[in-house]
Parts: C-alpha cells; structure tokens; sequence
C-alpha cells in the first residue's frame, strides 16, 4: 500500500510543475460565467449551428505568486470529440500589471486587450475567442479557464503558432495558475 502511495505521488511530482498550482490564494473569476454553471448564451459561439454572440467574458484575477512578470490564458473543452480537445481561447504576454480582461476582448477588432498581450490561434483556425458550439444532443462539456503567472515577461512564439505550441511555452514558465470549469450543452 505504502509503494502505490509513494508511486502515486512521485507520479504527481512529475507531471505538475512545482509551484503550478493554485497556492497563496490565486484566482479567477467572471462575473459572466459561473464555476460549474452552463455558459450563458452570449459568451456561446455563433455559427456551426450555434446561436451565440461569441462575446468574451469578463475575467479577473488576483493574488498572483510573488515573481509573476506575465499572464497567459487559456480556455480549453477537452470534451470536444477530436481525441485531442479543442482550444477556444489563447492569450499570452498579459503584463503582470494586469488584473482583468473586459468583456469582448477575445475580439481582436475591438482592440481591448492589455497593451503588448497577444491572441494566439484557436482549434477555429484564427486567434481570438470562440465560444462554447459542442455536438448537437452531446452531454454538456466543460470549458477549463486556466490563468498562469510566469515568471518571463514574453513567450517568444511566432505569430502563428498553435495552441499547443504556445502551451509548451506557458508549461516552461509557470510559477502558479488559477483556473475554474464551466459547463456548456446546446440549448
């Protein structure tokens, strides 16, 4: 019993970064969207037979580890029936001055963002915000909002890079993330 405890917690070790957790009382919140709620249709994606407005919700954040030089954001639906998930928002270089994202800043037209932060692509094919479209009569998904402090002040990505390119990046310069799980099924 003792050897799958101790198994159990090196495994941990291993595959979480030290300090990736949410310690010290990092978090996030959105006056929008609710932890364990379904995502109001606003914040839903509009097109692919959803009926949504695709607005970005307002996110804040505090209690930051100490260190942090950077924010990014990811907004993730491992649900999505790719064998891979699907990702729905990408944002990196947030200055560590920041603490919220206004309401329809995952527009890029709308220009919103922190000065200097970026919008990665998205599994739409383009960066900004793509709200919640899973499969007609699927079980509701669940949408993983996930805030890292890093202790760079930029990812160097090139501008096209991928999601899971601009995640390994994030991976390598955590100090800590909050994160919550929203809920989303077609109405």
């Amino acid at each position: 019993m003792r050897t799958h405890i101790a198994a159990a917690a090196l495994a941990l070790l291993i595959t979480v970064p030290a300090g990736a957790q949410n310690a010290g009382g990092f978090t996030l919140s959105s006056k929008e969207v609710a932890a364990g709620k379904q995502i109001p249709q606003p914040q839903a994606f509009g097109g692919m037979g959803c009926t949504g407005s695709n607005l970005s919700p307002s996110l804040s954040w505090k209690g930051a580890p100490a260190g942090t030089k950077s924010f990014a954001l990811t907004v993730y639906d491992p649900d999505a029936p790719t064998g891979s998930g699907w990702w729905h928002w990408v944002v990196y270089n947030i200055p560590a001055s920041a603490t919220s994202l206004a309401a329809g800043a995952g527009d890029p037209a709308k220009k919103l963002l922190p000065a200097g932060a970026v919008q990665g692509n998205t599994d739409f094919g383009a960066p900004g915000y793509g709200g919640p479209c899973p499969p007609a009569g699927d079980k509701p998904h669940h949408y993983i909002f996930t805030l890292y402090a890093l202790k760079t002040d930029k990812l160097d990505v090139p501008a096209a890079a991928t999601a899971a390119y601009v995640g390994f990046n994030v991976h390598a310069n955590v100090l800590g993330s909050a994160t919550f799980t929203a809920l989303y099924a077609r109405p």
